[in-house]
């Protein structure tokens, strides 16, 4: 090798490890104990949070987030499913040094050692852009449901006119009346949503209600009849009813788009939260796109072309449940099915 090759072999690896390093610092990469207590923080943990190393080592990782979250247990929760499953990802609103927020993509994944857990490694991403994005664009659909109430409201009316000319019990003009008033439901909501405005505290309302509610709205006719609910435990939380109800919507269209037998439903309330389980038995996620599934634009290796997914659903779903405050968790066999899980917490007066 030539002076010169030497020379530009040691410029392409000093190329690659700036740029590497530089990679890096867009991540915050937080090491902790089994108890949460921050023992190891990189450079994009001090960029992103504005901690210092002397600052936050032996500090506990739970001063990361909002107090309401710390109050309802979030930041051990999410512990206890690394613990158990390995890793967890979770999005959500995070706090710096200096009290501004930022919306944040975190996995947390477990170290184990000799069957225990020596501790965790806590990946964080800024998603403040995408957050803002996603914001805007709710904005853009709370200004159509402005112009869907009308058309809705004479769907209606039109529908019991029929109903009063042909007469009888007719099964499809009564799952068309039913899709007709939660349609109306839905628009009057969004307008409710939109004349509140900023409302982090949102409206209190039972899960179960909602979950049923928008599976006979979004599947098209005939899958309804695919869909077998199980055990619906009253439930109420406190939030945006709009995003559970596009979360759990998106959950189910996808259910429904890669399985063709029965999806089974159920709302199970447990100790001071509430879990939404969807379970469909068709073709599953590839083990190695679980970690991916919910990013934006994501469909995963089992996907075809002709499934007519966008990638957006689960990331939507995602991006709505961890804004209430919840987590969303996949389990998935390929052939053999997959179940998503959107875990709540129980409002203050339940």
């Amino acid at each position: 090798m030539t002076v010169a090759d030497r020379r530009g072999t040691m410029r392409t690896r000093t190329d690659t490890l700036d740029s590497w390093e530089t990679h890096v610092t867009l991540f915050a990469i937080v090491k902790l104990d089994p108890d949460g207590i921050v023992r190891g923080w990189n450079a994009g943990a001090q960029t992103l949070k504005g901690y210092s190393a002397e600052e936050i080592v032996g500090e506990h990782f739970s001063r990361f987030y909002r107090a309401a979250d710390v109050d309802r247990g979030l930041p051990e929760r999410l512990l206890d499913k690394a613990r158990i499953h390995g890793s967890v990802d979770d999005r959500g609103w995070r706090v710096r040094k200096d009290g501004s927020e930022f919306w944040a993509h975190v996995t947390i994944t477990a170290v184990p050692d000799d069957g225990g857990i020596r501790g965790f490694v806590k990946i964080v991403r800024d998603l403040s852009a995408e957050k803002h994005a996603a914001d805007e664009q709710v904005a853009l659909q709370r200004t159509f449901a402005h112009d869907l109430v009308s058309p809705v409201t004479a769907l209606r009316g039109y529908l019991e006119l029929l109903e009063e000319e042909i007469g009888g019990d007719h099964r499809y003009l009564r799952l068309a009346q039913e899709t007709g008033e939660h349609l109306v439901a839905m628009a009057g909501a969004l307008m409710a949503d939109a004349l509140i405005g900023a409302d982090e505290e949102g409206r209190t309302f039972d899960v179960s209600l909602v979950v049923r509610g928008a599976a006979s709205v979004v599947l098209r006719a005939g899958t309804e009849e695919r869909v077998r609910f199980g055990r619906l435990d009253a439930a109420e939380i406190r939030g945006d009813v709009l995003a559970l109800r596009r979360a759990f919507a998106n959950v189910l269209e996808n259910a429904a788009r890669y399985s063709d037998d029965e999806i089974h439903v159920d709302v199970i309330r447990s100790g001071d939260g509430v879990a939404v389980t969807v379970r469909d038995s068709g073709r599953g996620i590839h083990p190695g796109d679980l970690a991916t599934i919910t990013s934006s634009g994501e469909r995963g290796r089992l996907a075809d072309a002709d499934d007519g997914g966008t990638g957006l659903g689960l990331a939507s779903a995602a991006t709505a449940i961890a804004g209430l405050g919840g987590t969303l968790d996949i389990d998935s066999e390929v052939g053999v099915g997959t179940t998503i899980t959107i875990t709540l917490q129980l409002s203050a007066a339940e």
